[in-house]
């Protein structure tokens, strides 16, 4: 089905673009350093926690979003920490950006 052969081509095309090739050399630079990544590891789980606060309650929980701004601020003060989150942005904004387009086309029958 050619639908299929065009997401292959898709997925091919963002693997090659340079907010993938920039994503993955940070993770990987990241995964050499094992006290960084569990630092970032930590930021991800209240993160995590935090927008899962917000979906089930319909609203911030004012302490832990303060928590999770000062965890970040304290993060990208190490420069490899920085270039890891603005990475991963880049990289998740094409990835929404193409998940947007394909929901407008097809928001008739959603």
């Amino acid at each position: 089905m050619i639908v299929y052969d065009t997401a292959r081509k898709l997925a091919l095309e963002i693997r090659q673009s340079e907010e993938y090739e920039n994503y993955k050399m940070a993770k990987q630079a990241l995964n050499l350093n094992n006290e960084l990544k569990e630092k970032i590891k930590a930021f991800e789980i209240l993160r995590y926690e935090t927008q899962l606060e917000k979906i089930k309650t319909g609203k911030d929980d004012g302490e832990k979003m303060k928590q999770m701004q000062e965890e970040y601020a304290k993060l990208i003060e190490d420069e490899e920490a920085k270039k890891y989150f603005d990475a991963e942005t880049k990289f998740n904004i094409i990835i929404a950006d193409v998940n947007k387009i394909i929901g407008d086309e097809i928001k008739d029958v959603m």
